[in-house]
């Protein structure tokens, strides 16, 4: 796959996939390379409208009661969705899809404290060659070297991240703009969704200030909007419970899908393509369950590496096409799983064996 090093590619199984190479592919599925700006509308626009209307019926159903649970779980899992597109927003060229930011920020990044800077600047270090696996990637740590207690107790902290976001947006930012090493410290620190904690984000210049601070300036006039309304009897408190209980599901889900995105084998010594290929994860099972867990495209993550720029809705049909006309012995297929289920079963209890037969196929 990386056509700048043909050398490294000696086996038979390695060469057929040059044919496939990044290049090659954007040639041959040029048409599918163009994000359809409808499609991202319409899901974005009902997914948000399911997951507003089913948090809705929470507030006023009876709470813990059958009701309650469904709605509950609709709101999470429609709002989950919606949200998950700021991964798309990360990728989207400017212009290709009007208004679409904006749009996705006051239907869900505004609401859920979760406003696209803190993806839309980072996220693309993560597919840098250089920066991808080591102790400067912001979504890389060796996870598949931890223990299970580790990995289990690496989901305990997200309980206490809506709070976080409060204070962070509603408290910690005006207040930042007073005080400037705060400002700095929010900035490189506390402004980023991340795996690497060390992680130290470059304070934004230029257009990109001007944004980070319309949307910071947006998201603390929601988190006010919010406690005067309750302060002032305008919405119970339940309402917030209910925005907590929501939030922490969908970081906990998003968690779990993360964990399992990479096999995260990597020391932090920089990796070539192939190597960032064999790290990453599809999953080919096509449940349900793995369409709840990792919509958005989410699912063909290791595609998604090899063609960062291709959209969410056109993942898919690239997947299937490849994994039909490659023979099996080949690294497109190394990177497939059959579901979610399977790579959290790889997680706790292969690990070490996906390690050896990574380290065996780099070796050939």
């Amino acid at each position: 796959m990386d056509v700048a090093h043909p050398a490294t590619m000696a086996s038979p199984e390695e060469a057929n996939v040059m044919d496939h190479s990044p290049a090659a592919l954007r040639r041959r599925y040029t048409a599918l390379f163009q994000p359809n700006p409808w499609i991202y509308y319409v899901d974005t626009v009902g997914s948000a409208l399911v997951g507003w209307s089913a948090f809705a019926m929470a507030i006023l159903s009876t709470r813990f009661s059958l009701v309650w649970f469904l709605a509950i779980g609709v709101a999470t899992f429609a709002l989950y969705r919606a949200v998950l597109f700021i991964h798309e927003l990360a990728h989207l060229r400017r212009g290709t899809v009007p208004y679409y930011e904006i749009l996705w920020s006051l239907l869900v990044g505004f609401p859920l404290l979760v406003p696209s800077l803190m993806y839309v600047g980072s996220h693309g270090e993560h597919h840098r060659r250089a920066i991808f696996g080591t102790d400067l990637d912001p979504e890389y740590q060796p996870i598949g070297k931890w223990s299970k207690a580790k990995v289990v107790g690496s989901t305990l902290p997200l309980l206490f991240v809506p709070a976080l976001l409060v204070v962070r947006w509603g408290i910690l930012g005006p207040l930042s703009y007073l005080i400037a090493p705060l400002r700095r410290f929010l900035m490189h620190y506390m402004s980023t969704l991340v795996i690497n904690a060390t992680y130290k984000r470059r304070i934004p210049e230029g257009r990109m200030a001007r944004r980070w601070n319309i949307e910071e300036g947006s998201v603390a006039l929601v988190c006010w909007a919010a406690f005067a309304a309750m302060w002032t009897g305008a919405i119970g408190t339940h309402w917030l419970e209910e925005w907590y209980v929501v939030s922490c599901l969908i970081l906990v889900f998003n968690h779990v899908r993360t964990l399992v995105a990479h096999r995260y084998h990597n020391d932090g010594e920089p990796m070539d393509l192939m190597e960032q290929y064999r790290d990453s994860v599809n999953l080919s099972g096509g449940n349900w369950v793995d369409a709840l867990l990792a919509p958005v495209g989410l699912r063909y993550h290791a595609l998604h590496h090899l063609l960062p720029t291709v959209p969410y809705h056109s993942l898919g049909g690239i997947h299937r096409r490849m994994l039909s006309e490659l023979p099996p012995a080949t690294p497109y297929h190394e990177a497939e799983h059959r579901t979610l289920l399977h790579a959290i079963r790889s997680l706790f209890g292969g690990r070490a064996l996906l390690a050896a037969q990574s380290q065996k196929s780099a070796d050939h």
